[in-house]
């Protein structure tokens, strides 16, 4: 009975995308291979002085190594991971795809949490651990099979005093003195206006990931932090570009195209970091680099899915939540874990940003009435009920 319920749990979440999980192979749908293209459109990444395409190579989904090669053919230089994706595999998986390639045609990054950030506040729950933080940073080389990385970013990036703490500070300048990455940054979900101007008054910071969509209700006041940041020589990426991809759980999908090229209209961003797991959102992608310009379609299509409350599972990260809730759920991080769920179909991610806060089965079982109330109009139960149910799904089901 208990691995009928896990099945079906578990085909409840993938639904009619469990494709998204088949191997990727090296043809499209015409049986043919990717062509290899042009240079992509550049911009300058910041005093880095890296000219970036317009399209950098978020790499979380990624179970093998066949698309990441299929990428850098097709022009794609620029690789992000995690030590969070896959509990280190996909560093692993990256590495393995770009060995044999030389060194200096390619930049990688990751991003390294430290254990003692609370990533509700945003700060350190106990003295930060340089040594600590060195080994850390030793193993994401080891499992590239790198004697350095491009970028090395510090993530959950929200509160000024902790990006602005000095061992932490330190424990940067060691990475960079002893060759281990050329460049730091920070990467960051929530409190982003704080982050950014606190990592550009730092200086030690030269470049910064950030969520930045058509979802966002700040715009003005994020454009400015950004602004800022580059004005003190910053590079910025950004991430979440297509706020959850999907306007619902049932798959219904947003122009990804429209979205990305929203984004682009900000001279400030360098480039985006996509997540791609197919050669067909590879070669989509690459064709919308070549024109980025938006469509007053797009601009339509776009206000009517960012006006729509139920459109999209993209939680702003705001915060306004976590006070409201009796039972004190880390709910923009659960959020988060459903938005990987149903909008990236990435389980193990999902799982991976669940299982950190805590969350076992059903909490809000306790409740007979959410007390919650959600700015983006969220169903915060219906939602932390929904996601609740991958905790009982074994790991060898979610690669």
């Amino acid at each position: 009975m208990k691995n009928n319920r896990r099945d079906f749990i578990r085909k409840s979440l993938l639904g009619a995308s469990a494709a998204a999980f088949l191997p990727v192979t090296m043809k499209n749908h015409t049986g043919n291979p990717v062509s290899a293209a042009p240079e992509l459109p550049t911009r300058v990444l910041g005093r880095t002085g890296i000219r970036t395409p317009l399209i950098s190579f978020g790499t979380a989904g990624i179970n093998d190594t066949g698309l990441i090669k299929a990428a850098y053919n097709s022009g794609i230089k620029i690789f992000f991971s995690a030590t969070y994706y896959g509990e280190g595999n996909n560093e692993r998986i990256l590495g393995e795809g770009l060995k044999g390639l030389p060194r200096d045609s390619f930049i990688v990054g990751t991003a390294v949490p430290e254990d003692r950030l609370d990533r509700r506040s945003g700060l350190f729950t106990t003295p930060f651990d340089i040594n600590a933080y060195i080994k850390k940073a030793d193993a994401c080389l080891e499992r590239f099979g790198m004697d350095h990385v491009d970028f090395f970013l510090f993530p959950y990036a929200s509160k000024r005093d902790t990006i602005m703490n000095e061992s932490l500070i330190k424990a940067l300048e060691q990475l960079k003195k002893q060759g281990k990455t050329r460049f730091t940054g920070i990467a960051s979900h929530g409190g982003t206006e704080e982050a950014l101007k606190a990592a550009a008054d730092a200086g030690i910071y030269d470049v910064a990931m950030i969520a930045y969509n058509f979802k966002i209700e700040n715009k003005e006041s994020l454009d400015s932090a950004i602004d800022y940041a580059v004005k003190k020589g910053m590079g910025v990426v950004a991430m979440k570009t297509t706020a959850g991809v999907f306007r619902d759980k049932s798959g219904q999908g947003i122009n990804t195209d429209a979205a990305f090229k929203w984004v682009l209209q900000n001279q400030n961003i360098a480039s985006i970091v996509s997540g791609m797991t197919s050669l067909e959102q590879l070669e989509k992608n690459l064709a919308m680099a070549n024109n980025p310009e938006l469509t007053e379609k797009e601009k339509k299509e776009l206000g009517i899915v960012s006006l729509n409350p139920e459109y999209g599972l993209y939680c702003r990260q705001c915060g306004e939540c976590l006070p409201q809730c009796p039972y004190n759920l880390d709910i923009p991080s659960i959020m988060r874990s459903y938005m990987y769920a149903y909008g990236y179909r990435n389980l193990t991610q999902a799982l991976y940003t669940l299982e950190d806060t805590g969350v076992q089965e059903n909490p809000c079982e306790k409740c007979s009435t959410c007390k919650v109330g959600c700015k983006s109009g969220f169903n915060v139960k219906g939602k932390i009920a929904d996601i609740s149910r991958l905790t009982s799904i074994p790991q060898e089901f979610l690669v």
